[in-house]
């Protein structure tokens, strides 16, 4: 929301007349004066007004709909934004739908990755509290958690069989969790983390001790 001006007799008029427009309380309004304005000489010859420059505070769920949606403009692409906010868990899912949800994901979700580390860093920008942000599209995290999860249990396969280690590709800390916690209860292999981000692998081996 942009910047509307008002004015009054004092700056409290001028604050009023914008909670009136607006239908909030003072405590909703973000607000910064322009011309404190003035009485004049025997407080009718030469009065200024007051002059606000005031708007609602938005939500966050608003906060981050608005920035999105701009967002998608520039890149003249159509989505649909759906926004959910937990406030007592502090966390917010986002949901995109449209045509060209491909294009949003990229190449192993690197591109959906991140619009969501945007988009948390945006809001939190807003927050007195760590926000926690889940942005998705077509359901592609399940998806994308499955085929890892697959993946994970194939290369275990390979390594018992063969009792070569294998390195994965480079995945990001939510990626490279999938692949631990997938293993994690396997009797003979073990999996670690190796190398700098962005380009951390995980490393499937064989754990005889294990």
């Amino acid at each position: 929301m942009e910047f509307i001006e008002f004015k009054g007799k004092t700056v409290e008029d001028a604050i009023t007349e914008a909670t009136i427009q607006f239908g909030i309380t003072s405590n909703e309004l973000i607000y910064e004066v322009v011309d404190k304005g003035s009485t004049g000489i025997l407080g009718f010859i030469n009065t200024k007004p007051a002059i606000i420059r005031a708007k609602k505070k938005e939500s966050f769920e608003e906060i981050i709909q608005e920035f999105l949606e701009k967002l998608f403009n520039m890149m003249e692409i159509e989505a649909v934004v759906d926004v959910s906010y937990n406030d007592e868990e502090k966390t917010m899912d986002i949901n995109l739908t449209g045509p060209e949800m491909g294009v949003l994901i990229g190449k192993r979700g690197q591109t959906l990755d991140a619009l969501q580390k945007i988009a948390q860093s945006v809001l939190n920008k807003h927050s007195e509290e760590f926000i926690r942000v889940k942005l998705d599209t077509e359901n592609y995290r399940a998806r994308r958690k499955d085929t890892l999860e697959n993946l994970a249990k194939n290369i275990a396969y390979k390594v018992k069989r063969t009792k070569k280690s294998v390195v994965l590709e480079p995945m990001n800390p939510y990626e490279r969790r999938i692949i631990h916690s997938a293993l994690q209860n396997d009797k003979y292999v073990s999996t670690r983390s190796e190398g700098e981000e962005p380009f951390r692998r995980v490393v499937i081996y064989y754990n005889r001790a294990k």
